[in-house]
């Protein structure tokens, strides 16, 4: 585990309306650092202190110089302008490693209602990525903590003011039922099949405060029609059941993430309820994205179960079945 250290940075010319407009209106462009880079930053006037991994906190030293010389050119600095800075610094991928490198931390979810040890390698691993890239897919079979952990993420950043709401979306596609034939606009339509979601809320936050937070729009649970022409900043946004996508409503919904926002896209590929001619969204992304260094994909698989043990024997049965299946046709042997 990297040991905390401090680098002092003082910045000329001392100019009020300058540091001002580097800090932003109260401090949000230092706070944004901060949250996305896990470090301190204290400051007196024109003195700094940038407190966390050496590596880290020069490179935000360097970017803070920057900054501060557009500030002093006259540039109105902006939240935009910042997480620009910080991507073009590199200083994220940095942070993604370093994170990956200190693997024994503490990834706990502490929410004010609940405490949240994920199990197991990959539920670890998952949390780890969510919190450290802006775009993260989960991908395996039903009863591994995919959408529960990624709510629970959703919940913890709100909480500390990392995001100012939360959207948790779902393609309206049947698993076997016609949505024509249920009542009610589509809203309510799709509603029971955003009920996981809501349960996962329910239990972090408690019935009366999910009520009030959707009532106030700061909680948005919608179907991924409603995601089109929208642009989501400062948002942590779920698309749960994301195998039941399709190409082009993967890449809209991908193309809606706006700046300060987290995505967390949840699947099974073994679950698609898509009609056979159309690909899964899910596979697609798998395909398109998978080596965008940016981009988080933790792998779920039947071991990470932590339904019902017998869940486990249920998925591995699926497993093999589908396997030999695959191997039977693959060899021109029609399967039985």
């Amino acid at each position: 585990m990297n040991t905390a250290q401090t680098l002092r940075l003082t910045l000329e010319p001392d100019n009020i309306e300058h540091l001002a407009n580097l800090c932003g209106q109260l401090d949000e462009h230092i706070k944004l650092i901060e949250q996305r880079l896990h470090i301190e930053i204290r400051n007196r006037g024109n003195h700094f202190q940038l407190i966390g991994d050496l590596e880290i906190v020069r490179v935000v030293a360097e970017m803070l110089q920057n900054l501060y010389k557009e500030a002093g050119a006259g540039v109105q600095l902006t939240p935009e302008a910042v997480h620009l800075q910080l991507q073009q610094s590199g200083v994220e991928l940095l942070q993604n490693r370093i994170d990956q490198g200190s693997a024994g931390g503490d990834v706990s979810i502490r929410t004010k209602k609940v405490h949240i040890r994920p199990r197991g390698e990959n539920q670890q691993q998952y949390v780890r990525a969510i919190r450290s890239r802006d775009v993260n897919f989960g991908i395996g079979p039903a009863g591994t903590g995919k959408t529960y952990l990624a709510v629970a993420c959703a919940v913890e950043a709100l909480e500390r003011e990392e995001v100012s709401r939360i959207l948790l979306v779902r393609p309206a596609v049947e698993a076997g039922e016609k949505l024509g034939f249920l009542p009610g606009d589509l809203a309510q339509k799709v509603d029971p099949y955003l009920r996981p979601l809501y349960d996962a809320l329910y239990e972090m936050l408690g019935f009366e405060r999910v009520t009030k937070l959707i009532e106030r729009n700061i909680i948005e649970v919608a179907p991924l029609a409603y995601m089109r022409g929208r642009t989501l900043n400062g948002s942590f946004v779920i698309l749960d059941e994301s195998q039941n996508t399709t190409r082009e409503q993967m890449k809209m919904f991908l193309t809606r993430i706006g700046f300060g926002s987290t995505a967390v896209i949840t699947g099974d590929i073994t679950q698609v309820d898509l009609p056979k001619h159309i690909q899964s969204g899910l596979r697609h992304a798998m395909e398109v994205l998978g080596d965008v260094e940016e981009i988080g994909f933790t792998h779920f698989s039947a071991k990470d179960v932590v339904r019902h043990p017998l869940v486990q024997h249920i998925v591995r049965a699926y497993e093999r079945y589908e396997l030999e299946q695959a191997n039977a046709s693959a060899s021109g042997v029609h399967p039985s």
